[in-house]
């Protein structure tokens, strides 16, 4: 009987066999995304697929796992290149959200469906294995986060 790699893996506990479809599903789409064309850095791609609505960078921040002052230098790199702009909160003048451009809501819908895309073809999952997985993905993401940002994406 030939071992393949797939029979291989089948031995090993289902949580295991999770842990390195996860693992190798963000390797290969960290791979394909560089693919896409555009000048943006990964964290600028990375705002404006989050910024689906107006957000203040404090939300935002949250959403993306990441720290303010990241998302400052993020946000004035898209601001100063024509994709979103500042403007005051109307529910609190004091606050600001971060609103993209016609030119940005271009480019995020590119993104999004070029990201959709590039998770079809790595992961191989149809549309009704999309929605399970990212049911499964939402219910795991927030069970991290109940105890807060992982260290590695305080930086």
């Amino acid at each position: 009987m030939p071992d393949n790699i797939s029979t291989r893996l089948g031995r090993l506990s289902p949580e295991i066999q999770a842990i390195m479809g996860v693992y190798a599903l963000y390797w290969k789409l960290e791979e394909t995304f560089d693919c896409i064309e555009t000048d943006l850095s990964h964290p600028e791609c990375h705002m404006l697929i989050k910024l689906d609505q107006p957000k203040r960078m404090g939300v935002l921040a949250a959403d993306m796992l990441s720290v303010p002052s990241t998302i400052t230098a993020t946000a004035d790199s898209l601001e100063k290149a024509g994709y979103l702009t500042r403007e005051h909160d109307p529910e609190d003048r004091r606050a600001w959200l971060l609103v993209l451009t016609e030119q940005g809501e271009e480019v995020r819908n590119m993104l999004v469906a070029e990201a959709g895309d590039l998770f079809h073809r790595a992961s191989g999952l149809n549309e009704e294995e999309t929605a399970e997985f990212a049911r499964l993905a939402r219910k795991i993401r927030d069970n991290v986060l109940k105890t807060g940002i992982p260290e590695g994406l305080k930086k």
